[in-house]
């Protein structure tokens, strides 16, 4: 395994052949995304996270690729930010879409929520891949279940 490769990207995960989750990506491992197909680029970090490269937009065009960012703040995930990851994903759901955020643990808990919501997949199944990457902190369980009642 190279360090520039999609495994290498901390906590990568595959979703479905057109959905991937990871941590941050380094600039070399942006390289790996673009030639792995993917077309989109969702960032969920703060461009203060650790690791954050400041110019992530630029790189990302400069490989083909379209960037979105949604900064959602650790300790204060919101319905809007929800809102408007669905309207992301959902105009681009017919594109590969590579989705991260520091760790990918906003993103394992945004995605789980589009699956299960957005996609109608099966809860369990999108819950098992939220686990995979970890078990949410309070603050992050408590805003899943304030979504899913």
């Amino acid at each position: 395994m190279t360090t520039d490769s999609l495994s290498a990207i901390r906590s990568y995960l595959e979703i479905s052949p057109t959905l991937g989750t990871a941590g941050q990506p380094t600039a070399e491992q942006f390289k790996a995304v673009a030639e792995a197909g993917y077309t989109v680029v969702v960032n969920l970090a703060l461009s203060t996270s650790d690791h954050a490269i400041a110019n992530e937009a630029e790189l990302v065009k400069s490989l083909g690729m379209t960037h979105f960012h949604i900064p959602v703040v650790w300790e204060a995930p919101t319905p809007v930010d929800l809102e408007i990851f669905f309207k992301v994903m959902q105009r681009n759901r017919h594109l590969k879409v590579f989705v991260h955020c520091a760790l990918n643990m906003r993103v394992s808990a945004f995605v789980y929520l589009y699956r299960v919501f957005c996609l109608k997949e099966n809860e369990p199944m999108a819950q098992a891949d939220l686990h995979r990457i970890w078990q949410p902190n309070p603050t992050w369980q408590a805003f899943i279940d304030q979504i899913l009642d």
